[in-house]
């Protein structure tokens, strides 16, 4: 399945492909544009936007695109996932007191925008800070912190 968003992802637009490809769909193929060629893009390609305004998948009132594709592919019964959304949330919304792994992640992500100038990469180089997220949220649930 194809997926759309807006080109030069930071911390929502690297999650949402993190929680795709290991939990909804391990063949995603993601396609990155300029903002306002999402929607024409995603209906020529039959893709599927996430994280632009007015989408299903998009934020919602305090909710980022991350909490809406959790929602959305049903995936709220682990509890480690939803640990790792509130992260996620933290570092990409003005939430108010986020967990401190938010500033940490919005951090790294910043970093990687500065050094890695293509999109795919960015998300391949990436992954491995949200599998090593997510294996803490499941410690931390387990108790194992």
């Amino acid at each position: 399945m194809k997926w759309v968003t807006r080109e030069r992802p930071k911390v929502d637009r690297v999650a949402c492909p993190w929680l795709i490809v290991r939990f909804v769909d391990p063949e995603a193929e993601f396609l990155f544009v300029q903002k306002d060629r999402v929607m024409e893009v995603a209906a020529r390609e039959g893709a599927t936007p996430f994280d632009v305004p007015g989408v299903e998948l998009g934020h919602h009132g305090e909710e980022c695109s991350f909490d809406a594709v959790v929602r959305k592919y049903g995936l709220g019964k682990d509890p480690a996932l939803a640990r790792l959304a509130r992260i996620v949330r933290g570092a990409d919304t003005d939430m108010e007191d986020p967990p401190p792994e938010s500033a940490g992640l919005e951090a790294i992500a910043d970093g990687f925008r500065r050094i890695v100038l293509d999109d795919r990469e960015l998300l391949r180089r990436e992954f491995p800070v949200y599998d090593a997220l997510y294996a803490r949220c499941r410690a931390a649930v387990r108790g194992e912190e």
